[in-house]
């Protein structure tokens, strides 16, 4: 049984991709912990040393992606007869990670952990927003982070510049974390003394809004960079998002952007969504994020804290 989230052995039967975890420390000593439990890989380095990796493949996210391409009058009936396997597979899939995301949440909640959750897709910004928030708010919470990619740990060493604990999962041909990823990476920190976990997902605008992770909010980060019609294009991230983060908006008179439309769009889909217009490299609209973050996780912030 996990020690934190405390999920039985019938939650650790993955048929999916491996992922690693890394530990990144203050001085940067970066401690691949392998934790897997699946099929052996070994690594024969041709000097008679055989180093045996083993690899938990994937927290159960089997994806029944039948491509049958038998031309002829039995395709349809067979398309037919395999669409209910699929459908029950993603709804186990989905269960099984709901109900990991309900331990989660309860834990979170008896250590008194305030738990966000960072979408968006890949070259939004939110690496950079969490860096300058961490910065700015560091001596006002206790953070931690765990960050997602599919490889490297690269957004994991800029986090840890910051002095901010960091745990990297790499989720391999993965698209996005789940619950169970997040309860064997918060192994590491210390809940007790710990104000707010930030995670950063994998960046996608699909997968990760399915996911329960046991976050109190997600968080979407959009830049005006991609497009105001983001919103209505991708409309589950968005309505199943509490916030959203117009970042780069500093770039906004070089740009053929329309921010109001942006924000129509995003409350089409979420009439209660909470936007802010916010640049993570000059700090415009900063003050307002952390005002919310502090008002949200019921800590006291200090004066002078606001980005500028």
């Amino acid at each position: 049984m996990c020690t934190t989230c405390g999920c039985g052995p019938e939650d650790h039967q993955h048929d999916h991709d491996h992922h690693h975890d890394h530990d990144h420390h203050h001085g940067h000593d970066h401690g691949h912990s392998h934790s897997h439990d699946g099929k052996d890989g070994g690594h024969d380095h041709g000097d008679g040393h055989d180093h045996g990796h083993s690899h938990s493949h994937g927290h159960g996210h089997q994806h029944g992606h039948s491509h049958g391409h038998e031309h002829g009058h039995h395709h349809k009936e067979e398309q037919t007869a395999s669409a209910p396997k699929t459908i029950k597979v993603e709804s186990d899939i989905l269960a099984k990670n709901n109900r990991l995301a309900a331990l989660n949440r309860a834990l979170f909640k008896e250590k008194g952990v305030f738990v966000l959750n960072l979408v968006s897709s890949p070259g939004s910004g939110k690496t950079t927003i969490l860096e300058r928030t961490l910065r700015d708010l560091k001596d006002n919470f206790t953070f931690s982070v765990v960050e997602g990619d599919q490889q490297t740990d690269n957004d994991a060493v800029r986090i840890a510049s910051t002095g901010v604990p960091v745990k990297q999962i790499n989720t391999g041909a993965g698209c996005h974390l789940d619950a169970h990823m997040v309860c064997h990476a918060v192994e590491q920190f210390d809940l007790e003394a710990l104000d707010i976990l930030m995670i950063e997902n994998v960046g996608n605008l699909v997968c990760p809004a399915s996911f329960d992770l046991g976050e109190h909010h997600k968080v979407a980060v959009l830049s005006v960079t991609e497009g105001e019609d983001k919103p209505i294009k991708y409309p589950t991230m968005f309505h199943n998002s509490d916030v959203m983060l117009l970042n780069k908006v500093d770039l906004v008179p070089h740009l053929d952007f329309d921010v109001e439309k942006c924000k129509a769009y995003a409350r089409k889909v979420n009439p209660n969504i909470l936007i802010f217009e916010v640049s993570s490299k000059t700090g415009q609209g900063m003050d307002a994020w952390y005002q919310w973050l502090a008002a949200e996780s019921g800590k006291a912030l200090a004066a002078g804290s606001d980005g500028h």
